[in-house]
């Protein structure tokens, strides 16, 4: 990474800041409108939405499998290692008897995968959001525990938040839903946006030297840190896509998304406020 050069100080900390602001503002709209429509941020899969999921062996394509479950409720078709996975919402046992009747009419080489009742889910859907509320406080009191200043603390959490709205929001964009593997890689992406940013903030406050100096040797680093991880990632991304894994495509693909906007995130939002509060008299 040493020929990439790092320097933000012909920008000032709004031209720094606009791009990742405009990115937020959109994102948080986009989950409004999904809290809305779906009442969760993110459009819930079937572990926390409840439903019924099938297997099937099939040449269709979407669309051709869509018109076949006119009338029922299907919301995803998903490819799978062994078929397409079908997953449909909650339904009364009438339904669900002709849905049955339907799959088996249609595609005899069939599998029914899994059912979840939609109370079951309302409540895994409940302890999903506690989980992420209860990690990003905890991620939160250390951040401030560590630094004890109030805007460079802020700044990390900030950037934390951000990194998750990017995020939430470019899942609904691309259609992945939140699943319990996916919010497992949400709250892993929390620890990687704090490490990140915590390299930055310490690197910024703690060591001697200018400060163009102390944020281009932060910049190296974190860029080293993100490429191998990016490249690891990408690497479970390619692998679980070819073999149609679909829970490790949907994990790998929102640690890239999330990965992507923490570069944005921590070297203009965190970089751009820690350069303001170092030049305002902050820090050492």
């Amino acid at each position: 990474m040493g020929m990439v050069k790092y320097n933000i100080e012909k920008y000032s900390t709004g031209q720094l800041m606009a791009i990742p602001a405009i990115l937020l503002g959109l994102s948080l709209v986009l989950l409004a409108f999904n809290m809305v429509s779906t009442g969760m941020p993110v459009t819930p899969g079937i572990e926390y939405a409840g439903g019924y999921s099938y297997t099937v062996v099939t040449t269709q394509t979407d669309d051709q499998i869509r018109a076949v479950f006119t009338g029922y409720p299907l919301s995803s078709v998903k490819e799978g290692p062994t078929g397409k996975q079908l997953q449909f919402g909650p339904m009364d046992e009438a339904t669900l008897a002709a849905l049955n009747g339907v799959v088996t009419q249609n595609y005899p080489d069939h599998e029914a995968v899994s059912s979840i009742d939609a109370t079951f889910g309302s409540s895994n859907q409940s302890m999903a959001v506690l989980a992420l509320i209860i990690s990003f406080i905890g991620m939160s009191v250390v951040v401030f525990i560590t630094f004890r200043t109030f805007i460079p603390s802020i700044a990390v959490v900030l950037s934390a938040f951000a990194d998750m709205a990017m995020t939430a929001a470019a899942m609904n964009i691309v259609g992945i839903q939140l699943t319990l593997g996916t919010t497992a890689a949400l709250l892993m992406l929390i620890g990687y946006s704090v490490d990140s940013d915590i390299l930055l903030t310490n690197r910024v406050l703690k060591r001697q030297g200018k400060l163009p100096d102390k944020l281009a040797g932060a910049f190296h680093t974190g860029m080293i840190m993100t490429s191998t991880t990016f490249a690891a990632i990408t690497a479970m991304f390619l692998a679980s896509w070819i073999g149609g894994v679909t829970i490790m495509w949907e994990i790998s693909a929102v640690l890239l998304i999330g990965l992507a906007a923490d570069v944005l995130n921590t070297w203009l939002t965190n970089a751009a406020i820690l350069r303001w509060y170092v030049q305002k008299g902050g820090g050492k």
